[in-house]
């Protein structure tokens, strides 16, 4: 018997798993990010369609999620399938929501505004029940895959970062398409939307084929038999997780955490309408010119707002092995986030510098603040969904029963949660500011810039500096009172070893 404080050690997941478990989050994480890095770009400054229609849109889309989510979750945890559990709906989702990618980024032409936002309002919402009913056994995987926290730790870890990489994908095709000289000095809205369009169809191509590696090599193992009939009085699935201390923490953090999203889904709008990076405009009296100039600085500001956020997501979560061998997850949070609101000030204060004084070199010196800011990025990515599986262990080890999928239904909504807030308070941010997109097409923003208050560019700007730290100090408050970590960890997962053996659930290796 093994001693109750004693830790697992043997291995379960092969070297083939772990990476067809990435390469597939690799290709989801190409298809999400199309959609959360540019939708509400393609719909305010492409399509036209009126900001509260985009803000009602996604808040109500939320509001659907909210019961949608861990619909699915419980669905996918009460299946008895040959296939397995998780694996045949990343089978049967996977190309359906690569075509809704695409129908997503493409405007119909001779749609008055009436039709345009029907079609946007339909195919949003049916991507997110779509992209639901597949990302929920996806991420849930792991927590099948092997008994062990640690194992199941570096195996979220890989897929989390591969993931990341494949969320950079269509950032590097749209930065490579802005120096195609049709895209880069055609300027117009048909160029415009031709470029989305190119994003979407490769990434949803290249996505569909790398996710379905999913299906076809990873192993579930850890398969927890439901109770025949539920004893008086004990909880149902939903008060079950409600009522799970740590995993409502974790729960509550990522909610907190929503400010983050914005380094990626705002960076476009920023380029457009906080900063103008380029040869002065005012001895420009060439119209051609004068455009080629302002589409040059929306591609510099949003590259270099891009990529520092890529440095610091990728590279903490390449960070993030070999941390787990020296910090708990609990440390690693807190100290990232704190760290990340404290850059942000920085990158606050430099911001506010550059655009009141028109200094317009400042903005380099964002730099380093910007990188370290995006380091909590790619902590939380991946912790959370860690952490999440510790505080699975804590359910079954409590209560007899493991709610995999319906677990990762609270990661999954709280991922499009937090890219809804983003995209509600971007909106939210053009009507305070009083900017009108319909006024200022896409390709001639950044004209509108060298017009604007300081306060209506700082207000923009501030969707990405103090905005998400703000929201990084936030999230640490309830990881503060999260304590599956130490000896109490160690103490669980023993101890769930001993009482699966004496129900006689053997984990294949």
């Amino acid at each position: 018997m093994t001693d109750a404080n004693t830790p697992q050690t043997k291995k379960y997941v092969s070297k083939k798993e772990i990476w067809a478990l990435g390469l597939a989050g690799l290709g989801q994480g190409m298809m999400y990010s199309t959609m959360s890095s540019y939708i509400s770009d393609f719909y305010i400054n492409i399509m036209g369609l009126p900001l509260v229609f985009v803000l009602l849109l996604m808040l109500l889309a939320r509001v659907w999620d909210a019961i949608n989510d861990p619909m699915m979750g419980m669905i996918v945890d009460r299946s008895n399938l040959k296939m397995g559990k998780m694996k045949p709906y990343i089978l049967w989702f996977c190309i359906p929501i690569a075509v809704a990618t695409f129908l997503m980024f493409y405007a119909p032409e001779g749609f008055n505004a009436t039709q345009n936002m029907i079609y946007a309002g339909v195919i949003y919402v049916a991507w997110g029940m779509l992209y639901t009913a597949a990302d929920v056994p996806f991420w849930a995987l792991p927590n099948v895959m092997t008994p062990d926290p640690d194992e199941r730790g570096g195996v979220i870890s890989f897929a989390k970062t591969v993931n990341g990489v494949g969320s950079a994908v269509p950032m590097a095709i749209f930065m490579i398409l802005s120096w195609i000289p049709y895209f880069a000095e055609g300027a117009t809205l048909a160029a415009e939307r031709q470029k989305y369009m190119i994003i979407a169809l490769v990434c949803s191509l290249l996505g569909t084929a790398l996710y379905l590696l999913a299906f076809f090599y990873p192993k579930e193992r850890v398969i927890i038999p439901p109770k025949a009939k539920r004893a008086p009085g004990e909880p149902g699935t939903l008060k079950r997780l409600f009522t799970c201390k740590p995993l409502m923490l974790v729960v509550l953090c990522g909610v907190l955490s929503s400010g983050r999203y914005m380094m990626q889904a705002a960076a476009i709008h920023v380029a457009r309408y906080a900063f103008y990076i380029g040869p002065s405009l005012e001895g420009i009296t060439d119209a051609v010119a004068r455009q080629q100039a302002i589409n040059g600085s929306v591609g510099t500001v949003s590259t270099l707002f891009q990529i520092c956020s890529a440095i610091g997501m990728f590279g903490s979560m390449l960070a993030m092995p070999f941390l787990y061998k020296k910090f708990n997850y609990k440390q690693i949070v807190i100290v990232s986030c704190l760290g990340g609101f404290i850059a942000s000030l920085a990158t606050t204060v430099l911001g506010a510098c550059s655009i009141f004084t028109v200094a317009n070199w400042l903005v380099y010196l964002m730099i380093p603040f910007i990188i370290i800011q995006c380091i909590p990025l790619g902590a939380l990515n991946v912790t959370m969904f860690a952490m999440i599986g510790d505080s699975l262990d804590y359910l079954e080890w409590k209560t007899g029963f493991r709610d995999n999928a319906l677990g990762a239904a609270c990661q999954s909504f709280v991922n499009k949660l937090g890219n809804a807030f983003a995209t509600t308070f971007i909106v939210i941010m053009y009507l305070i500011v009083n900017i009108d997109p319909a006024q200022s097409v896409a390709q001639e923003a950044v004209k509108s810039v060298m017009d604007m208050t300081g306060a209506q560019r700082f207000g923009m700007f501030a969707l990405v500096s103090i905005v998400p730290g703000l929201s990084l100090l936030l999230c640490a408050i309830p990881i503060f009172f999260y304590d599956i970590v130490g000896d109490k960890k160690n103490k669980i997962t023993a101890e769930l070893e001993v009482m699966r053996a004496e129900k006689g659930i053997a984990i294949e290796a």
